[in-house]
């Protein structure tokens, strides 16, 4: 089953190459943020760019549902001492939410790592810590964990890192199991061709949304480079899947929504916000004609690669 529209990939259809990897890289550019009014009778306000499509209202639709419940029984007498908290729903909504002098706290949600780190970074350091965020983008672990299942042995990844995804470097150079994990900076060498040629040796490329790395000019370059040397490309979006890239787990709305619902529960009855994180729950989706032509077998254990929601309860 093809997998829902995301945020992210709003209103795309066929495959334009350069269409798909332009709106997903425009996790990092600004739009216009609309306010919403508050939850009327509730502590709790979901900020939302001014673009009310489909999929936003879907969003909104859905965390409301979630919610309600959790805030219809908020006491006076509960541990936290911030007591109006944000949803704020791509990046314009997050830039909007920080730049406001509240008492609050914020969750940022369907927006890139890339970009929540950049906005906290011009934050005073008590406004970042009130900010914690559900990344738009899979978790590298779980990417790896999926190249491995790809390809049914421990496999050499090779990932690329700008200034904004840098500070994966640590988690990627430990690796994920028996994989072996070549890391390059980007950053220092901009050129593409190069960076390639350093890694055509490996099984398989990891993409991270990194818009310094990634973008409309090259990523046709990057996917054909790869098919010639036989490698896979695991790409950070669904419709990076459709366009060429091999394979991705991704994060359904639902999915990133049920894992802010847990983070709004704990942080009503404890008063503790955590850090920023990778989204919890996944599937994945797999682009079958570009596996036969890399010759790899996609085995049902790939198809099933998943950490589905807990169901919710009536």
């Amino acid at each position: 089953m093809a997998p829902t529209q995301r945020p992210s990939s709003l209103r795309r259809q066929g495959p334009n190459l350069l269409a798909v990897v332009a709106t997903v890289l425009a996790l990092a550019t600004p739009a216009h943020a609309a306010r919403p009014d508050p939850t009327p009778g509730f502590r709790f306000e979901i900020v939302t760019t001014d673009d009310d499509s489909a999929v936003t209202r879907r969003i909104v639709d859905d965390l409301t549902r979630r919610l309600v419940p959790i805030f219809s029984v908020f006491r006076t007498e509960l541990a936290q001492r911030r007591r109006m908290l944000y949803v704020a729903i791509g990046p314009d909504a997050l830039r909007d939410v920080a730049a406001r002098r509240c008492d609050c706290v914020v969750i940022s949600t369907f927006t890139s790592s890339q970009v929540v780190r950049a906005i906290l970074a011009t934050l005073p350091p008590e406004r970042a810590a009130a900010v914690t965020a559900v990344y738009a983008e899979p978790a590298p672990a779980d990417q790896l964990r999926l190249a491995a299942l790809l390809y049914r042995r421990p496999v050499r990844v090779a990932t690329l890192l700008g200034p904004g995804t840098a500070f994966l470097k640590p988690v990627l150079a430990a690796g994920e199991g028996a994989n072996r994990v070549a890391v390059l900076d980007a950053g220092r060498d901009g050129d593409i061709n190069r960076l390639l040629g350093q890694i055509a040796q490996t099984d398989a490329l990891l993409a991270l949304p990194d818009s310094s790395v990634y973008n409309a000019e090259n990523f046709r370059n990057i996917l054909l480079s790869t098919y010639r040397h036989k490698q896979g490309v695991i790409g950070f979006s669904s419709d990076m899947v459709k366009a060429g890239a091999l394979a991705t787990t991704y994060s359904e709305i639902e999915d990133i929504d049920a894992q802010v619902e847990e983070i709004v529960a704990d942080y009503v009855a404890s008063g503790t916000l955590p850090a920023p994180q990778f989204p919890r729950y996944f599937r994945t989706i797999v682009n079958e004609g570009v596996a036969r032509s890399l010759d790899v077998e996609v085995s049902d254990a790939v198809r099933a690669f998943a950490r589905p929601a807990p169901a919710r309860k009536p």
